[in-house]
């Protein structure tokens, strides 16, 4: 049986004329089912698309890779479950079924989605809208199902205004999640991110074509490890108080806040996208009217929402005191995540900085991005800071920014920069 549980840390205790409560929720899910026989037959089943960039740049060693990875990903499809594979260069089309329909997955289907790639050819721009919006419309022929797209590219956006392709983006937001992937070091970072920050998905790079196949296997299996969809966390506020922000700070840091929908006059509910048995950390802040010194207010209310049905619920509170010794007392959640947060825009803006030719701006923000990794126990982030700068003193943040630095390390680096490690359990 699934289960969801919420939890709330916080130091509710705020000084005299504070007005911002910041809090954690850590939501929790247990005993999740996959996407596959359970929901066989159900309008609610899960549907996986394929989106395999075939432009002009792929010819060679990168389309054969990427029809192996392709393959590789029909194989991990669950029976029952729906899907399709769209060809995309400087226009999108189904190649798999040719008819622009769902297919249901079984040793046939997958079969001959397989024999399909053969065809593909590498010819054309790069028109990732076009491709989004024909993802689009085979989802709209899932009416009620939780759709999950791979979008592969080796390129920048080419030959389509950005504003088509921002167009097409804010078309799909809430229709189907997507995980992006680029393969060598010709594409734009910022593209597929803001693909990712939009359709709930991922980002990354894979440097090397050969290994594009065990990344696509292992994103397949991931999705299909998830087996429940329509969850969201809605948060209460009162009469005359705000919520600043909203953010997804474990796994990864997602900035959900712009992706609120009312569900009354002081309550919002923030997607969270499909859930396996995993859990997630959302760092929430309301802005409140500050209360005389001994009051408590309630700043808050944290609920998860699955299919429209609470399942759990948290208090978010603020209690207004005098006493320093309290006020001080920083929750190690908050900090922790606060902490993780900051270390994701001092990589981004260190390397923007470095790209910029902005050397001192580089080296303060990358210098500081390993202070927080090095203070948070971030060794993966640490790994990676170190391809690209030489560390002096991780304590202080001192460092000198490498002669030669590989592209595909620096690109590593800012995909994987949201990318967070969790503080312990906070608890008797």
């Amino acid at each position: 049986m699934t289960v969801f549980r919420s939890e709330v840390y916080q130091n509710e205790f705020v000084t005299d004329g504070a007005n911002e409560i910041n809090a954690i929720v850590t939501v929790t899910a247990e005993g999740v089912v996959s996407s596959s026989a359970a929901h066989l037959g159900s309008s609610g089943a899960s549907v996986e698309l394929l989106v395999v960039d075939c432009s002009g740049s792929m010819e060679g060693v990168k389309l054969r890779e990427a029809k192996r990875a392709t393959a590789a990903a029909i194989d991990a499809i669950n029976d029952g479950v729906r899907f399709a594979v769209i060809a995309g260069s400087d226009r999108a089309y189904a190649l798999y079924p040719p008819d622009a329909r769902l297919a249901e997955s079984s040793a046939a289907s997958r079969a001959a989605a397989k024999d399909s790639l053969r065809v593909l050819r590498a010819d054309g721009g790069t028109h990732i809208g076009e491709w989004l919006l024909a993802a689009r419309t085979l989802s709209e022929q899932a009416a009620g199902a939780s759709v999950h797209a791979i979008l592969l590219t080796d390129g920048r956006i080419e030959g389509e205004a950005f504003e088509t392709f921002i167009q097409a983006l804010d078309g799909c937001e809430g229709i189907f999640s997507c995980d992006c992937r680029g393969v060598g070091t010709d594409w734009e970072v910022s593209e597929l991110r803001r693909i990712a920050d939009k359709l709930l998905g991922t980002v990354d790079i894979v440097a090397e074509p050969e290994h594009l196949a065990e990344d696509f296997a292992a994103l397949m299996r991931q999705s299909m490890a998830k087996g429940v969809a329509n969850v969201a966390l809605r948060i209460w506020a009162p009469q005359g108080a705000e919520v600043v922000f909203v953010k997804q700070v474990s796994p990864r840091v997602e900035d959900v806040t712009a992706k609120a929908v009312a569900t009354g006059p002081l309550a919002k509910d923030y997607p969270t996208g499909s859930w396996a048995s995993e859990a997630r950390d959302y760092h929430v802040c309301i802005r409140v009217q500050p209360g005389p010194v001994g009051t408590e207010k309630l700043a808050g209310r944290a609920s998860l929402i699955v299919d429209g049905e609470i399942v759990s619920q948290g208090l978010i509170r603020a209690v207004w005191t005098d006493d320093h010794a309290l006020t001080t007392r920083i929750d190690p959640q908050v900090a922790h995540y606060t902490g993780q947060a900051e270390l994701a825009n001092a990589i981004q803006q260190g390397l923007e900085a470095q790209k910029q030719g902005d050397t001192d701006v580089a080296t303060a923000k990358l210098g500081r991005a390993v202070q927080l990794a090095k203070e948070s126990g971030n060794e993966d982030t640490m790994k990676l800071l170190a391809k690209v700068v030489d560390v002096e003193d991780a304590d202080t943040g001192t460092v000198r920014l490498k002669r030669q630095v590989e592209l595909a390390d620096a690109m590593a680096l800012d995909t994987r920069s949201t990318k967070t490690v969790r503080t312990k359990k906070v608890g008797p």
